[in-house]
């Protein structure tokens, strides 16, 4: 079974009566982090797809390849 995990509401901080800064739990700031990769990871996935494909022989990539070794 699993327990549900306790959220803690984000404090907002004021500078000059305004709104400045946020404070959230640090687990909902690395979750909102790696959401934000998945969502960066999609996007270039779908820039690369709007190029068209280009292939190189096996022999071509060798000759280009160098391992540093």
């Amino acid at each position: 079974m699993r327990s549900k995990v306790k959220r803690k509401t984000p404090e907002i901080v004021l500078k000059k009566g305004k709104p400045s800064a946020v404070i959230l739990d640090i687990d909902e700031y690395r979750q909102i982090l790696e959401r934000l990769e998945e969502l960066e990871d999609l996007n270039m996935l779908k820039e690369m797809r709007k190029r068209p494909l280009k292939f190189r022989t096996l022999g071509d990539f060798l000759k280009e390849y160098h391992p540093c070794v």
